[in-house]
């Protein structure tokens, strides 16, 4: 078996693992990467860039049809051919060469194929092991989970994977699953033509957010055409032949037949054939990790992004390697008490950017919280965007503190007006400070004057 030694091992080249090995080699340090699919991990390939490619082209029709002058511009309809081959430039067909360079210019090593944890300081590649002086960090992410429904299984779903990537359309769509995974693509299948039926088991979509913001949407792609339908159970699944079409027998009738069947009900952690177990950990389920995101016993074995559990998120995974890479170069650095639920966007239209809190959240954990409101279109800057496009603005108050702990915006490009928020929660910020800092005009930042005035100030 062929040996190498590095200072540190990154097992996962998705976004956790990219930040932590190219910090730690900016660093000084020595680091191999161990990546089995493609450098760049779920989120470049098989998430939110191509799921992004998928939305934006309708998406961008719709803003160009309110706005007079670019209206009469634009004849004709979406180019579905078009949007799938620029779905493919975005993620470069599924080859990883692009991503390569960086690496390259950081002397970082690439080791291909399933790394497992068999010693301390001991990772094992197929027929090489590799030895670390420092630490080994696992990034690994997460995969689609299948619920336990007769027949899902053999009936061969899509997951996201296949609904970002196919190179063929069906003609008609059947979603398990009124996440941001399944209302994303509702939407973006239904602009490209597709018969599309959205199956949540809840009473409501997207049931995480606000109450307002989950009607918003289901508004939104009832009108698109969808036939969304809620407190659904799903009894099995049914396809006869392979590749035919799929049926979803349904608990109290009303069955669902399509061409394809996407599953967007949760996400499984990538932990079960690591070797995790001899350190503590569960396979198969988040591995914990303290405040410097080590493994608990063992100060070498780091955990960052999904396979920790704390947030399945990109962003929260990059934060949390930096923090580790930053551990592991001798700083004496550590999570941070931070804002939680961390910001999050459905890139539905209207768009649902939201961060901390709902109320009900917040009175739920005890604090004597209340809401102030705004419609999102209501300012100057919005009418050029479209004059009087549905959503709405809220915020959160913790009035013993007289802070934010919430926000959500809905309307359409809204992700942008998050990070202000984000940093109104996470720095404290007293609603007072917030008044005096004044937002330019004539621009959709302008909300927040409306949603302070509605809280009182």
């Amino acid at each position: 078996m062929r040996e190498r030694t590095f200072d540190v091992i990154v097992i996962g080249a998705g976004p956790a693992g990219e930040v932590a090995a190219g910090r730690l080699a900016d660093g000084g340090k020595e680091v191999v990467v161990v990546e089995e699919h493609l450098i760049g991990g779920e989120c470049s390939f098989y998430g939110c860039m191509p799921s992004k490619a998928l939305l934006r082209p309708a998406q961008l029709l719709a803003e160009v049809a309110r706005v007079p002058g670019a209206t009469e511009a634009v004849t004709g309809e979406l180019d579905v051919a078009a949007t799938l081959a620029r779905r493919d430039q975005v993620i470069h067909d599924l080859d990883d060469a692009s991503q390569l360079p960086w690496l390259q210019e950081r002397d970082i090593a690439v080791v291909r194929g399933h790394g497992v944890l068999t010693g301390e300081r001991e990772v094992r590649v197929g027929d090489e092991l590799l030895r670390a002086r420092d630490a080994v960090v696992l990034g690994v992410g997460t995969r689609a989970m299948l619920p336990p429904i007769d027949g899902l299984e053999a009936a061969r779903p899509w997951t996201n994977r296949e609904v970002t990537t196919t190179k063929e359309l069906p003609a008609s769509l059947a979603i398990l699953g009124g996440g941001p995974i399944g209302c994303e693509m509702a939407e973006a299948y239904r602009s490209l033509g597709v018969v599309v039926t959205l199956l949540e088991g809840g009473d409501r979509i997207l049931s995480k957010e606000e109450q307002f913001a989950s009607a918003l949407v289901t508004e939104s792609l009832r009108t698109r055409g969808v036939d969304l339908r809620t407190g659904v159970r799903v009894g099995r699944v049914e396809r006869p032949e392979p590749g035919g079409p799929v049926t979803l027998v349904l608990e109290g009738g009303g069955d669902v037949t399509a061409d394809e069947l996407l599953v967007a009900a949760g996400r499984r952690s990538l932990t079960a054939d690591l070797g995790i177990e001899a350190f503590g950990g569960e396979p198969g389920r988040p591995i914990e990790v303290d405040d410097q995101l080590r493994v608990p016993g063992h100060p070498w074995l780091f955990v960052c992004g999904d396979a920790n559990g704390k947030a399945l998120l990109t962003h929260v995974g990059k934060h949390q390697a930096r923090i580790a890479s930053d551990v592991i170069l001798g700083r004496d650095v550590r999570l941070r008490p931070s804002v939680d639920p961390p910001p999050r966007v459905t890139f539905t239209e209207p768009q649902v950017a939201a961060v901390g809190y709902t109320l009900a959240q917040a009175k739920a954990a005890g604090i004597n919280a209340r809401s102030a409101r705004a419609t999102t279109s209501g300012n100057a800057g919005a009418s050029f965007h479209g004059r009087n496009t549905p959503g709405e603005s809220r915020i959160v108050i913790d009035d013993d503190r007289g802070v934010l702990v919430g926000a959500t915006f809905t309307g359409p490009d809204v992700q942008d007006f998050l990070h202000a928020a984000t940093v109104a929660i996470v720095g404290a910020v007293p609603l007072e400070d917030l008044w005096h800092s004044v937002p330019a005009f004539p621009t959709r930042s302008e909300v927040w004057l409306h949603l302070l005035a509605d809280a009182g100030l």
